[in-house]
């Protein structure tokens, strides 16, 4: 190589050097500049990290408790230990235990006491259960027209036999024609009034 190769190689490296200095001491004043922002965000983001994982843990901790609770009461309904853990650390799955417990007891007052549950589907149940269990027809009539009833068609059906035991045929008929086709209880329904109920 001649010398003047050699020297622009060495330009060259010195230039690269340069640069990488240049750009260490940008770095460096950026890192001075902000350093408080850049703890505070690392601090943060730590501080975060640690709370969601620790939520995650506790969340687990009442999941496994409350499946172990639930457990428990399956085995002895009168545990009241488990029954006071399972309502402490899930109320959904405590009410849908309770509503169980007074549809397979026929007990009223439990249902009753259900009409305001929070958890999916059981307020309608225990308002359709304990209306049928007393045999109130009002009651079942009422179920009847709340916007998504579950047993609404099931209703109608108790409603109509209701009707037929009065001796009112043109009710029963009435209740019956709210059956829908698509229902599952529609040929219950069918052979109903074409059966039982002869005007």
């Amino acid at each position: 190589m001649s010398l003047k190769e050699n020297m622009e190689a060495l330009k060259e490296e010195l230039s690269s050097e340069e640069k990488f200095f240049e750009s260490a001491i940008r770095t460096e004043r950026f890192v001075k500049r902000y350093q408080k922002p850049l703890i505070a965000l690392v601090a943060s983001s730590l501080l975060a990290v640690g709370g969601a994982i620790g939520y995650q843990l506790y969340t687990d901790a009442k999941l496994e408790s409350s499946n172990t609770a639930f457990n428990l009461l399956l085995a002895n309904p009168a545990d009241t230990q488990a029954e006071l853990t399972l309502k402490n650390d899930n109320p959904e799955l405590y009410d849908l235990w309770k509503l169980s417990r007074g549809i397979a007891q026929n007990d009223v007052s439990i249902l009753e006491g259900l009409k305001h549950s929070e958890a999916f589907g059981v307020a309608d149940i225990a308002s359709y259960e304990a209306a049928a269990i007393k045999g109130d027809t009002q009651s079942l009539e009422q179920y009847t027209k709340k916007q998504g009833a579950l047993y609404k068609d099931l209703a109608l059906l108790e409603v109509a036999v209701a009707a037929i035991e009065k001796g009112d045929v043109a009710l029963a008929h009435q209740k019956i024609a709210l059956i829908g086709e698509d229902s599952p209880l529609y040929q219950v329904a069918a052979a109903l009034s074409h059966y039982g109920v002869k005007e």
